[in-house]
């Protein structure tokens, strides 16, 4: 058994801090391969990982967010040459059974659309003026401390309160939802049946419940009244817990990704002066700053397909019932697709094209809402610091730095970011 096989990806904590190593061995091998460990296959290649991601026909998301774990109920690899009728009947079997994520058309396609109609481009444009606003009430305390843990002293709060206002969440419920996250150990990516329970997020789904329902029978001017009235693409109207289930999911999913961009973008801020100074000079480059830090450290580490039918990847024959995992990080470091990866190129000129909110029917629909996120926040830290560091006292001297990641096999990112802040000498505006 070669080094590389000795790694189990999914288990071994020693990936957990740098996985790119790994990613690069499984790549130049092969960009479609089959791990020993949970006998999945890995795609690392991006034109691979494109062709899964864009071929719902083949490839069901229901086990998108699991992948190996626990199992899918029977035994599935290798039990007909299409497995489809097999899926659909334990598809509620499975963990997550009843978030959007897991879905395929045409299932998906209706609750898709439910979802689009949460985050039109009128709500979007109200809700980054929110953004622009509430950026400095959250900056204040963090700055004045001179920084901090970036996470919890600005990254987690500032999401909770966008997403919040996106969904219309009552001011005076906004500090009790915050207590129901935290961002210190990731979502979702463990192998502990424990934390697969069939129905997660029961806290959520009550909150959601009650103001649906109450929104159904009295209408307001108001968010939550949009979303109450919301209609499937037929034309019909939705049982409470199917919008329930979209908002809830838009809320968790969407902080939790873009807490992780938001950490990256700050790190790597800190830890380059000069590119620094060069986006405080210029801030046209912050746009494409966030697309390479998105394909630099993609949020989402891989996502899980299982395949209907018999098929091929790049060349590699996938049996029907196969675990195929699409490593979105891997395929955003294919020096194939992009030059020089292992480099952070703020002017790469298709930095746009990485896969990091995915591709296909399921990509992120939050990837706007999380873009300008990072925007407002860069742009408003940037104008309220002349200068951001990494503390030396909690990661360590240039050269020797020691940070902490969330230690799942799907997402990607800090635990925390302690941070030292000079204020800007200029007066807020």
């Amino acid at each position: 058994m070669t080094e590389l096989e000795k790694l189990d990806f999914f288990t071994d904590q020693s990936l957990v801090a740098d996985p790119y190593p790994y990613m690069e061995a499984m790549r130049s091998g092969c960009p479609v391969r089959r791990e020993p460990h949970q006998n999945v296959l890995v795609v690392t290649g991006y034109d691979e990982a494109v062709a899964v991601f864009g071929d719902s026909d083949t490839f069901s998301s229901c086990t998108a967010v699991t992948g190996p774990f626990p199992g899918f109920p029977v035994p599935i690899e290798g039990q007909a040459e299409d497995v489809s009728d097999l899926i659909e009947q334990y598809r509620e079997q499975l963990p997550f059974s009843d978030q959007v994520t897991v879905m395929d058309p045409p299932k998906h396609t209706a609750h898709r659309a439910l979802l689009m109609g949460l985050i039109t481009p009128k709500r979007l444009k109200e809700n980054e003026e929110f953004m622009w606003r509430h950026a400095d009430t959250v900056l204040d305390p963090y700055i004045a401390a001179g920084g901090g843990d970036f996470i919890k002293g600005f990254a987690a709060p500032f999401t909770l309160a966008i997403i919040a206002d996106l969904l219309g969440v009552p001011e005076e419920d906004r500090a009790e939802f915050a207590k129901h996250m935290d961002h210190s150990q990731g979502g979702v990516g463990g192998t502990d049946n424990a934390t697969m329970s069939h129905s997660p997020l029961e806290y959520l789904y009550e909150k959601f419940s009650a103001y649906i329902g109450d929104r159904r029978e009295n209408p307001r001017d108001d968010a939550l009244t949009e979303m109450a009235a919301a209609k499937f693409p037929d034309g019909s109207t939705p049982e409470v817990m199917d919008v329930v289930r979209i908002a809830a999911n838009l809320y968790t999913a969407g902080q939790e990704t873009t807490v992780r961009l938001l950490s990256t973008a700050l790190k790597i801020i800190a830890e380059d002066p000069e590119l620094q100074q060069q986006l405080r000079a210029e801030r046209d480059r912050i746009p494409n700053f966030i697309e390479e830090c998105l394909r630099f450290e993609s949020p989402v580490k891989g996502d899980f397909r299982l395949a209907k039918r018999d098929t091929t990847i790049g060349g590699v024959d996938v049996p029907a019932g196969a675990t195929v995992m699409v490593m979105n990080g891997a395929a955003n470091r294919d020096p194939r697709q992009f030059e020089n990866p292992e480099v952070l190129d703020i002017e790469r000129s298709n930095a746009r094209r990485h896969i990091a909110f995915g591709r296909g029917v399921h990509s992120c629909p939050g990837a706007p809402l999380a873009r300008a996120e990072t925007k407002v926040s860069i742009e408003r830290i940037l104008d309220r610091t002349s200068d951001i560091r990494i503390s030396e006292e909690h990661h360590g001297p240039a050269g020797a730095r020691k940070y902490s990641y969330v230690p799942t096999f799907i997402l990607r990112g800090l635990t925390q970011l302690q941070l030292e802040v000079t204020p800007s000498s200029q007066p807020k505006e």
